[in-house]
């Protein structure tokens, strides 16, 4: 009789991770495989990736792979060893309350965190519009004419507001004067970005007046870093007086209570909206924001939302002035920014929509009231208060007693700011209490009163010149939704209207749109994690600083290099930190004449935006007709720039989805000239396991953790791009002057304004490789490929596909195209990005890297079926543009011109020369539906009347 048992061992741990990520079963890989014509995942991959680069027998040396429940254990162990404080140091992040409709509807809920960029804007309507409202607070806030859908952070936001005054300015003058009373984060990533470009920054005390000579602009701070709030409209004047702009770094919360930046001639206003809802979470991620006056909102950079009109003429939303975008300017970008903190904004703007104007003015009185209260106490208690007029921070002098006074605050459970051996500071907040007072004025050796009576006694320490007496947040939006129900409804609402990974593939190539697994995203809301002061002595995140290094631990086994630094927060943030690297190593070296970038003709956008941030000229590399680095114009070039060659920016596998076999000769060629090698980790997912970087001669390479490491795009960030450096560069890497064991003493300054950049999203990339293990991580870049090739398989005779490798084999991904096509038919890219919306499915990459064509990106995640549903509805498409090519279908009447289709068009007199069907449903009845909530929107008209905040309801009605 045969033993048909399973052994205990092969049922306790349950379906391996590695199994729930990739998504095609055996039996469906198989017939995979088939069609690409391998026998295996293996066999694929001896077929596709180069035998120069290819590692058949690498062993990553990664731990075995956990479950999803032992990752989580592993997890809340790390977690149990944090020890957050009631942190009252301020220097911008503050305690706050996230309103759990908010925390469960938006940070936890697929629909907002796996969405993308909203580049296909007609099934990007909700997101859309949460960024309106996003934009729309902080320019009503700040006083300003338009404000952009986010910064990364506050201090990178303050430095991009340096080099806008400098753009949009006349003074030829090089300096630029930072107020001495600024985050002292916000200066020391000023002075980073500065340097390459040849600003000079000077920090002078700008309360006692401006310097003598002449400045291109200045930056304030209001309130300042020690609380003060000064009155600076003088200082503006006289700024402007003398040829220079001025950027003002402000507390959204306070500008509740303050006159607007713009009231007292403000031309940029930027910082950050942690303080509306978003946990601290050690330093990020948060949202930042620029705001702009008249006449500078086409040099804002990062991304716009603005207003127009669909088809129909009815009000939709777009991404505005696109043409500032990287990948289109290139080296005469505005920034090097190609992402935001989309889903950061959009927890700020739910958090103003839920508390209104009237509810964020009770919370920032009540702030500055117990910093009031706070400052009285002390000052009754013989303790000197350096400042009368102050928002929610003071600080207090104490001749030698600085150290004395923290730690006793600490006993308390309570983190106050040394600012130096005489002074303490300390912040009020939206979740300050009674109790934190007395602990504070116990550990200043003062007794304390009853805070009630005291507060009766006690006035207002605002300067009365500087009250608000202007409205903000008038739009009925901050007016609707203060209930939990009606919120609860709206953000529904506008869920509805985008497609997200929960719905269905997002096929972009570039862009890795994978799964981002429930057990992944868990544990970046809890509070052990969040509630950490990116400031706070390092032992008190004792857990995720053990995370941290696991995870730069694991990064670099898994790319081949020797030291990785995860504080960049975006894949351009890592990009400019990499090439300050390379550029600090050959100034180390004496060679400060090397400052040529090469970058092929294929190269991701912001790759030149980057070179030019980091003070290099960049000089392009042809491609081949195979879309391959052209190797005689490369030689030619090398010998050219012989003594004055810094680097070579390339993307591995290339832009164009192939694995280029002359790679190492490319980075041989660079070397022997004496420049360095940057490899652009866009596309990872189609290395790891197969190949490292760093062994096969890239110097150092940024990392998208929010595409290869499954931290989701939420709708167009976060994200984090560290980097990973060779030996010889990781003396230069990012360090920051707030915490020194975040970097080297010799790195190149900081490039955040966190110390471990968005540091609570770490545990999500943590817990990806830790269930996966190597093997896991293999199967998935193999399967990726696999996915991608089959795609294109299936395609070509459709849509042929653009570029492929030896073999005619793609990478992970493929461009599809449409040229010709085009040409015989009139229907372009933007006609099929708009029908597959009918579809039901997100439209691939657009014109990139190759205008006119499709790139085709469909990850390791998809199973079967989808990959079938997206190839089916493209065949169909095909069959719709040979109806047009064949006369069945006017050119100027067809459902390609004619989509996306809304539910409401179809309800209308319909008088076209296809069916309401035909529309509506091209794969029949039976389909999945999602209705586009707009149809065609028409950019151009955007563009020309730029709206870029809640117009009055009926404004866009036709």
């Amino acid at each position: 009789m045969t033993d048909d048992r399973i052994p205990l061992a092969a049922l306790e741990h349950g379906t391996p991770f590695a199994d729930r990520h990739v998504g095609p079963a055996p039996a469906e890989l198989a017939r995979m495989l088939d069609v690409i014509g391998v026998g295996s995942l293996e066999e694929l991959g001896r077929s596709a990736v180069p035998d120069a680069i290819r590692e058949d027998d690498l062993q990553l040396a990664l731990p075995e792979p956990a479950t999803e429940a032992a990752a989580l254990a592993e997890l809340r162990e790390l977690a149990r060893r944090c020890h957050p404080h009631t942190e009252m140091i301020g220097l911008g992040y503050y305690g706050t309350t996230t309103p759990p409709v908010i925390l469960r509807n938006v940070l936890e809920n697929p629909a907002w965190y796996t969405a993308y960029t909203p580049y296909q804007p007609e099934i990007s309507q909700g997101r859309l519009e949460a960024l309106l409202n996003f934009q729309t607070m902080v320019a009503d806030l700040a006083g300003m004419q338009v404000a952009n859908a986010s910064m990364l952070d506050e201090a990178t936001a303050a430095a991009e507001g340096m080099t806008l005054v400098r753009r949009a300015g006349k003074s030829k003058s090089p300096r630029f004067l930072v107020d001495a009373d600024t985050f002292p984060q916000t200066v020391a990533v000023i002075q980073t970005r500065a340097e390459p470009l040849g600003i000079e920054v000077v920090v002078a005390d700008l309360s006692e007046g401006l310097p003598e000579g002449e400045f291109f602009g200045a930056l304030l701070s209001y309130p300042g870093a020690s609380g003060a709030v000064r009155d600076h409209e003088a200082i503006i004047a006289e700024a402007h007086e003398r040829g220079a702009k001025v950027v003002v770094a402000a507390d959204l919360l306070a500008l509740t209570l303050l006159r607007a930046p713009g009231e007292i001639g403000a031309d940029v206003v930027v910082g950050s909206t942690q303080r509306f809802g978003v946990p601290m979470g050690f330093g990020g991620p948060h949202a930042g924001f620029m705001a702009v006056a008249k006449g500078l909102e086409r040099q804002l950079p990062g991304r716009l939302v603005g207003v127009s009109v669909d088809a129909d003429g009815n009000k939709a939303y777009r991404l505005a002035l696109q043409t500032r975008e990287q990948h289109i300017r290139r080296e005469k970008a505005t920034s090097n920014i190609c992402t935001a903190q989309v889903l950061l904004a959009v927890v700020a703007s739910m958090y103003a929509v839920y508390h209104g104007p009237a509810g964020l003015r009770a919370i920032a009185t009540r702030a500055h009231r117990m910093a009031a209260v706070l400052a009285e106490q002390l000052r009754r208690g013989g303790v000197e208060v350096l400042h009368r007029e102050f928002f929610d921070t003071i600080v207090a002098k104490v001749p030698g007693r600085a150290d004395e006074v923290v730690a006793a605050a600490r006993r308390g459970g309570i983190n106050l700011r040394r600012v130096d051996a005489d002074h303490v500071g300390v912040s009020c907040d939206e979740t300050t209490t009674r109790a934190h007072l007395a602990t504070v004025w116990q550990a200043f050796g003062v007794d304390g009163l009853d805070v009630d009576e005291l507060d009766a006694q006690t006035a207002d320490a605002l300067p009365a010149a500087l009250r608000r007496t202007s409205e903000y947040l008038t739009h009925p939006v901050f007016h609707t939704h203060h209930s939990e129900t009606s919120l609860l409804r709206y953000l529904r609402q506008l869920s509805d209207k985008d497609i997200a990974l929960d719905r269905s593939m997002i096929p972009l190539g570039s862009c890795t749109m994978k799964l981002n697994a429930t057990a992944e995203m868990e544990p970046i809301t809890w509070p052990e994690f969040g509630s950490l002061h990116p400031f706070a002595p390092a032992q008190d995140a004792e857990g995720l600083l053990s995370l941290v290094a696991d995870l730069e631990t694991w990064l670099a086994e898994v790319t081949g290099y020797d030291a990785v630094s995860l504080q960049p927060n975006a894949g351009s943030q890592g990009e400019f930190a990499g090439l300050l690297a390379i550029r600090a190593y050959h100034r180390s070296r004496g060679e400060t004449g090397r400052d040529v970038c090469l970058i092929p003709a294929s190269a991701h956008g912001t790759n030149a935006a980057s070179a030019v941030m980091a003070g290099m000229r960049v000089i392009v590399v042809r491609c081949d007709d195979q879309g391959n680095i052209e190797l005689d114009h490369l030689r030619e070039l090398v010998a050219e720039h012989a003594d004055d060659l810094a680097a070579i920016m390339i993307t591995y596998p290339s832009t164009h989805g192939v694995y280029e076999d002359t790679v190492r000769e490319v980075c041989g060629l660079v070397h022997d000239a004496g420049g360095q090698v940057y490899v652009d980790g866009a596309n990872l997912n189609a290395l790891i396991g197969l190949a490292r970087m760093g062994k096969f001669g890239s110097d150092v390479s940024h990392l998208n953790l929010h595409k290869t490491f499954c931290i989701p795009h939420g709708g167009g960030g976060p994200g984090v791009g560290p980097i990973g450096v060779r030996e010889h560069l990781a003396p230069f890497l990012p360090n920051h002057p707030l915490q020194p064991a975040a970097g080297p003493a010799t790195g190149v300054g900081p490039i955040s304004a966190a110390p471990w950049g968005s540091a609570s999203i770490l545990p999500i990339s943590w817990a990806y490789v830790r269930m996966m293990g190597a093997d896991g991580l293999r199967r998935a870049t193999l399967t990726a490929v696999a996915a991608a090739n089959y795609v294109a398989r299936r395609l070509n005779n459709y849509f042929p596909v653009l570029y492929t490798g030896k073999g005619g084999f793609v990478a992970h991904e493929c461009i599809l195209d449409l040229r010709q096509i085009s040409k015989t038919s009139g229907i372009t890219v933007d006609d099929v990005a708009k029908r597959l919306a009918d579809y039901g499915i997100h439209a691939p990459t657009m014109s990139f890297p190759v205008a006119g064509t499709l790139m085709v990106e469909p990850t390791e995640s998809e199973n079967l079926a989808e990959l079938d549903r997206f190839c089916e509805a493209m065949i169909a498409i095909r069959a719709e543009i040979d109806k047009v090519v064949a006369g069945q279908w006017p050119a100027d009447d067809n459902p390609l011109v004619g989509a996306p289709h809304t539910a409401a068009c179809l309800a209308q007199d319909w008088d076209h020369a296809y069916s309401r069907e035909e529309a509506a449903y091209p794969l029949g009845t039976g389909a999945p539906k999602v209705w586009p909530p707009v149809r065609r929107i028409d950019g151009a008209r955007g563009d020309r009347n730029l709206v870029c905040s809640c117009p009055p309801l009926d404004a866009y009605q036709s």
